[in-house]
Parts: C-alpha cells; sequence; structure tokens
C-alpha cells in the first residue's frame, strides 16, 4: 500500500493538441520532482515531439515514461498520420478528431492494467470527458487538469445563466452577472459550444464526478474567481504556471540561445521590441498579414514578427521580397517556430502581440510583459477580458467576432488599427508605464507561488496527500 509519494504513479492524459499536450508536459516535470512516478499517454507521432521531456527526465533524474497508443484515425475517416489537431486539414474533422481520441480509451485501459506499478489516479484534461469512464473502469481516481483560467470558468457559468433567460440581439455588449469586475461580451465573441443552451450539462456532470480539478493558473493573480471556484468544486488546486517548472532545476530546458531573434534582441534597447506571434491553430488570411506587416513597419517600433505554418505561403515569400519588407523596417521576420518563452523573457520585448492562448497569456505574465490582444476563438476572447479589464496589462486591438478554429478572419484588421493598438501598448507615458509595473508584479507572484512554499507549490503537496490518502482509504493501492 502506498504511503509516501514516490511510491505513487500518475496517468496523465491530454488531448493530442498542443495547447493541452504543452501544459500536461510541463506538469508532469513539476509532479515527478515531487518524487512519483509519471506516465504520459502519447501518440507515435507525438511521442517524437515529447522528446524533449523524456531527455528532460533523464537530466534531472526523473521518473518520466510515456506511453505511445497507436491513434485510431483512419477508423473514423482522418487522414493518415493526423494524431493531433493541429495535423487536420480543416475544420470540418474537428468532431471525427474528437472520437478518435475516445475510442484510445480501451487501448489505454488495457495499456494500464500491464503498467507496473498500477496507476494511482488518472490526470486528464478538460476535454476528454471519457477518461471519466476510463478512472472508474480502472477503480482509481480522476483529477481533471483545466486548460484555462478560474476566470473563463467563472464568465462561462455567468453567461449558461445569461442564455437560458434569453441573450439579446447582439447589437450592445451584455455585462455579465454577479462578477467582483465590469465584464461585458457581445454573443458573437462567444465560443460556439458557449452561445448554445443546455450545452454545459454534461460537462457539469462528469466535473462532479471528479475526484478534483487542477487549474494551470496562480491563487494570487485570480483571488476572488478561485474563492468563488472552491465553493462549488470540491478539491480545486491552483497549481501554475508550470511553465515556470522549466526555470528550475540543474539544466532546465533547451535555451535555444542560438536563435537568430535572440541575437538580434541583444542589440536592442530594453522594453523596445513588439514581439507579434499567434498561436499553431490560428489561420491568418494573406490580406491580414499583409495588414500586419505595414501596421509593424507604421509603427516604428523594431519587432520580431512570426509567421507560422500554414500561414507562411509563397504568395507571404513573393510579398516580403517583392516589397523588400525585411530591408527596409526595424525588425525581422521569423518564418516557422520561435523560441517564445526565452523571447518573452529577454529585457529588450517591451510588448506581446498575441491571440490570447491562455499558455500564451501565461508565459506573458510569467515574463512580465503587456499584452496587445488580438483574440480569435474559443476562450481567446475571455482571456483578453482577463488581462485587459481585470489584470489591467493590455490593450485590445478591437477585433468583436469570434472566428471557428483553423479558419479565415471575418473581418480584416487594417494596419491603422494594429499601429494605433502598438502605439498604446508601448506607451511611455504614465498609463503605459502603470501597465509594465503591473506586469512585473505579475511575474514576480508568479515566479513565487511555484517555489517551496508558494501557493502553487502547496496546492501540488494537497493532491499528493489527497491520492495518497484516496488509496489508503480504499485498501486498493496498486491493485485493480
Amino acid at each position: 500500500m502506498a504511503s509516501q509519494p514516490e511510491h505513487l504513479h500518475f496517468l496523465l492524459i491530454p488531448l493530442m493538441s498542443q495547447s493541452h499536450i504543452i501544459p500536461l508536459t510541463d506538469f508532469a516535470k513539476s509532479l515527478a520532482s515531487r518524487g512519483p512516478l509519471v506516465s504520459m499517454i502519447t501518440t507515435p507521432k507525438n511521442a517524437i515531439r515529447l522528446k524533449p521531456l523524456t531527455d528532460y527526465a533523464t537530466r534531472e533524474n526523473l521518473k518520466i515514461q510515456l506511453i505511445p497508443i497507436p491513434f485510431p484515425g483512419q477508423q473514423v475517416g482522418l487522414p493518415e498520420g493526423c494524431e493531433n489537431s493541429e495535423s487536420l486539414p480543416s475544420t470540418s474533422f474537428t468532431k471525427a478528431f474528437l472520437d478518435a481520441c475516445s475510442l484510445m480509451q480501451e487501448s489505454i485501459e488495457n495499456a494500464a492494467k500491464n503498467l507496473d506499478p498500477k496507476p494511482s489516479c488518472i490526470v486528464s484534461t478538460n476535454a476528454l470527458l471519457w477518461t471519466q469512464n476510463l478512472a472508474q473502469n480502472l477503480g482509481i481516481p480522476r483529477y481533471v487538469f483545466q486548460t484555462v483560467s478560474s476566470f473563463t470558468l467563472l464568465c462561462a457559468d455567468r453567461i449558461g445563466k445569461v442564455l437560458r433567460s434569453g441573450w439579446p440581439e447582439d447589437l450592445e455588449p451584455v455585462l455579465l452577472p454577479d462578477l467582483p469586475h465590469k465584464i461585458e461580451f457581445r454573443k458573437s465573441q462567444l465560443p460556439e459550444r458557449s452561445s448554445r443552451k443546455g450545452s454545459d450539462d454534461q460537462w457539469k456532470e462528469v466535473q462532479d464526478l471528479a475526484a478534483g480539478t487542477l487549474v494551470n493558473s496562480f491563487e494570487e493573480m485570480e483571488g476572488w474567481y478561485v474563492e468563488e471556484q472552491k465553493k462549488h468544486i470540491k478539491n480545486y488546486w491552483d497549481i501554475g504556471p508550470v511553465s515556470l517548472i522549466n526555470n528550475i532545476g540543474s539544466s532546465g530546458t533547451a535555451k535555444n540561445d542560438d536563435h537568430h531573434s535572440l541575437k538580434w534582441l541583444n542589440s536592442m534597447k530594453p522594453n523596445s521590441v513588439i514581439y507579434a506571434c499567434f498561436g499553431s491553430l490560428c489561420h491568418l488570411s494573406f490580406s491580414q498579414l499583409r495588414e500586419i506587416g505595414l501596421g509593424l513597419e507604421a509603427s516604428g517600433s523594431p519587432f520580431i514578427w512570426v509567421i507560422r505554418e500554414p500561414d507562411y505561403s509563397a504568395e507571404v515569400e513573393k510579398w516580403l521580397k517583392d516589397e523588400k519588407f525585411e530591408e527596409r523596417v526595424k525588425g525581422i521576420v521569423v518564418r516557422g517556430w520561435a523560441p517564445q518563452v526565452p523571447i518573452l523573457s529577454h529585457s529588450s520585448v517591451g510588448g506581446f502581440l498575441t491571440h490570447c492562448g491562455w499558455n500564451s497569456t501565461l508565459e506573458a505574465v510569467c515574463a512580465g510583459v503587456p499584452m496587445l490582444c488580438w483574440p480569435m476563438f474559443n476562450e481567446q476572447f475571455f482571456n483578453e477580458k482577463f488581462v485587459v479589464d481585470v489584470l489591467k496589462i493590455g490593450v485590445r486591438i478591437g477585433v468583436e467576432t469570434d472566428t471557428k478554429v483553423g479558419e479565415e478572419e471575418k473581418a480584416l484588421v487594417e494596419s491603422e488599427q494594429i499601429k494605433a493598438a502598438i502605439d498604446q501598448i508601448m506607451d511611455e507615458g504614465e498609463e503605459g508605464e502603470e501597465r509594465r509595473k503591473t506586469a512585473r508584479k505579475l511575474s514576480e507572484m508568479a515566479i513565487n507561488a511555484i517555489q517551496e512554499g508558494g501557493s502553487s507549490y502547496r496546492n501540488i503537496t494537497l493532491l499528493i496527500q489527497d491520492v495518497l490518502q484516496l488509496q489508503l482509504a480504499t485498501g486498493k493501492a496498486n491493485e485493480f
């Protein structure tokens, strides 16, 4: 019977999407650093991308292992090789992708029964409702890993109340009830699932069955919203920002110091550079990319502009070359991937033009960098309102309409609008300085939260203790 953390075995299951895999990977490092064995479910292609995790475990002498499970994509009509959401050819395959994820249950269950030692619990990301049934079949508790903030969860609940009473026409924004901040939404900004009546019933039912909920955030940043959630959800623990584990330890992660963008940053003045980068699922048209480039140029601020796949096209490259864009601007264009965390952490970066994905938002908070918010879909409008209206460390680009994942924008944001927003975020007056000061304070709070004695560190201790107590109470430690 397990009585110490090193005898525990955590089985982690992410949705096969980078926005879920990345934070759960970092959480695996945090857990393993406390003693338990951590196994992470993956697929053959995703396992290749997770090699840095096993390399990290080897360097830090941590007990972390990957368990590759064949991805049944072709059974549901997905093209061969599609094993994560970023590889889907279009959004029309999203349902099939989620169906394929759920079809992994039997294979995971069989693999779990053959593990030695047996798993003590499951930690799975919030989208995988079927993992609650998996946990019950294995006779172990399941903990939900939320890839969104407490603020977002509370707003979604309030939006549900408004929808039940009838959302007015989308002419004026609606003030969400019973929140300490003035938070307004237009219906056009809501994620598709959130805008449907009764859509959260199944999610709530599964949530109520979970042994606890883990949130990739920290209490000092979301105070009231965390306390409100604790009134209704048992064992509700903030355990982040999980990405900061990479700043701890003897070797950390690869710093990518040789990337040309970081070398270029070394020649820039402090807080002078705009870093512009959108998430792996955001798709921008050539017309929109051109407006971004022209807006960055017009701002006069030096910049790093990342154009990710699949947006980097022959048409984009032709425009860059025909216009001699890179020769005439005070910035650099990165084609494909860039080391985002080291860039944001560089002293020369003074603003982040972002899609407001939660991982990117937290990375900016940890780095103490104000944000220029350009939300597109899912919970990104929630994150924008949190950054601008609650934390007060960002400004809006002014987008009012949600775009479906992977689809192009519905309304073009013109270069003049982008320039004006950049000017605002880089403002050297009293308002701009107050934003930067607040951002620096939040960064210090985030770092303190994950260190020994900090709130998130303590909450991971509470999680480990809870798993131990559940095993002792059932008398089924390491047994099915």
